[in-house]
């Protein structure tokens, strides 16, 4: 009976003993886990994170200039670039803040937002601070009416939001209704109260400049009773607007099948503050710039913003200055897609042979042909050398 008492206690110790260790034991390995991870887990570096953002000023959550900076930050960021996209206010605003705000290096803005800084004084520091990387796409003026009104001139004297203070359609706007002779009563509500107003009938008609299609107008329950308002071209808008079109496949519930509204667009680019040159912040334009042109074709993929497809990098903008680095990436693709002169040369004997061969044919005989050519150039250097 003792025997069996001492067992007892001897196993009772044993667990005590086991029991008092296991927090020790546990403590260690866990330790010695995260020790392991420490060493294998490569170090987060600031510096280098700071080193390659970019902030790009957009529009509202609403509008295209958001999609297309949501675009540039999910085609272009990895380890060494990193853009953040910004809502913004609208083009007028988003050209001050590219010159005067911290963190803001690129921004979508229209191609006539730059000439009203001239009331503000600004103009001087805009022809000086701002460069542009690129020309974008077309903006289309979406005018939302009541079905009643049938004609732009019907607005004369009635409620019509023109968006906020500041924003592209604000100034467009203006300058639209200016041009055609209307004077409404603007109102400057965001978007999205607009479309609520609209609805109360405070107002009888709402503005937007955005690349169609515009989600919120898309998604803008009407209920038979609203519609897309036809715009004019014609005489001084000619001179300052694009003719542009919306069809129902944009916007089924505003414009009736095979009845697309004619409308006016704008042109709008990506501005770039005018770092000096070698610069920090001019560094991280130029592999921005690098990135955004070597990898535009991504951006025609499906998934990415329809506006994408009427993007010519290369294109000029009239009053405006293309940054240094977008400039030197154009010349550098059009120096490399020059035909040299051996390929002059060859195509000029085939044409002229009339020889009509497939692409595969006509890639081996260049290749032999540069071969022979390569020949008759190191003869003569051999007899030189011989004499």
């Amino acid at each position: 009976m003792s025997g069996l008492v001492n067992s007892f206690f001897s196993v009772t110790s044993l667990i005590h003993r086991l029991s008092c260790r296991l927090p020790l034991v546990a403590a260690l390995l866990v330790s010695g886990l995260v020790g392991a991870s420490a060493q294998t887990a490569p170090a987060f570096n600031p510096a280098r994170a700071n080193s390659g953002t970019l902030g790009v000023i957009s529009g509202g959550a609403d509008g295209t200039y958001i999609r297309i900076a949501a675009d540039l930050a999910n085609v272009l960021d990895g380890e060494d670039l990193r853009v953040l996209p910004m809502i913004g206010r609208g083009s007028l605003q988003n050209l001050r803040d590219i010159m005067f705000l911290r963190g803001v290096d690129i921004g979508i803005v229209q191609m006539d937002a730059r000439e009203q800084l001239s009331a503000e004084n600004l103009q001087g520091d805009a022809v000086r601070r701002l460069r542009f990387i690129t020309r974008l796409y077309n903006e289309e003026v979406h005018i939302i009416a009541d079905r009643e009104i049938t004609d732009i001139r019907q607005l004369d004297g009635k409620k019509v939001n023109i968006d906020k203070s500041g924003s592209g359609t604000n100034l467009t706007s203006r300058l639209i209704f200016g041009k055609l002779g209307i004077k409404p009563e603007m109102t400057t509500f965001d978007q999205a109260s607009s479309y609520a107003k609209l609805k109360s009938g405070e107002i009888q008609a709402a503005v937007y400049v955005a690349g169609r299609p515009v989600r919120a107008i898309a998604e803008f329950q009407t209920e038979g009773r609203f519609h897309l308002l036809a715009i004019p071209f014609e005489g001084e808008i000619a001179e300052s607007y694009f003719p542009a079109s919306l069809a129902n496949a944009d916007y089924p519930q505003l414009v009736d099948k095979d009845k697309p509204v004619e409308t006016l667009a704008v042109g709008s680019l990506l501005a770039v503050f005018n770092w000096p040159e070698n610069s920090d912040r001019y560094n991280r334009v130029r592999r921005f710039v690098d990135a955004f042109f070597s990898r535009f074709d991504e951006f025609l993929q499906p998934g990415r913003h329809p506006k994408w497809k009427e993007v010519n990098l290369a294109a000029d903008v009239p009053g405006w200055e293309r940054v240094r680095p977008a400039q030197a990436w154009l010349d550098r693709a059009a120096m490399a897609s020059k035909p040299s002169a051996q390929s002059q040369s060859f195509e000029s004997f085939m044409n002229s042979r009339g020889v009509n061969v497939s692409a595969e044919q006509r890639e081996v005989l260049f290749r032999e042909f540069l071969a022979w050519q390569n020949d008759r150039q190191r003869s003569p250097r051999r007899v030189t050398r011989q004499d």
